[in-house]
């Protein structure tokens, strides 16, 4: 089982379209979302140890998504 919740996913559908959503959508709208995630960790990750931390920063969120 993933680490997003599949009702914070369904939320995040049903605010953006306005309509039901079904269990596997939501389920696949984690998966991707996880996925890209752990991406974007990684490269923030990586800028943070760049720039000598051990601590990963919005910033270098930030710079990772640019």
């Amino acid at each position: 089982m993933g680490e997003l919740p599949i009702a914070a996913c369904d939320r995040i559908i049903r605010k953006a379209t306005g309509l039901r959503v079904g269990n596997d959508a939501a389920e696949a709208l984690a998966e991707y979302l996880e996925e890209v995630g752990k991406e974007i960790a990684r490269e923030a990750g990586v800028l943070a140890e760049h720039a000598g931390r051990k601590t990963v920063k919005a910033s270098d969120i930030k710079l990772a998504t640019e």
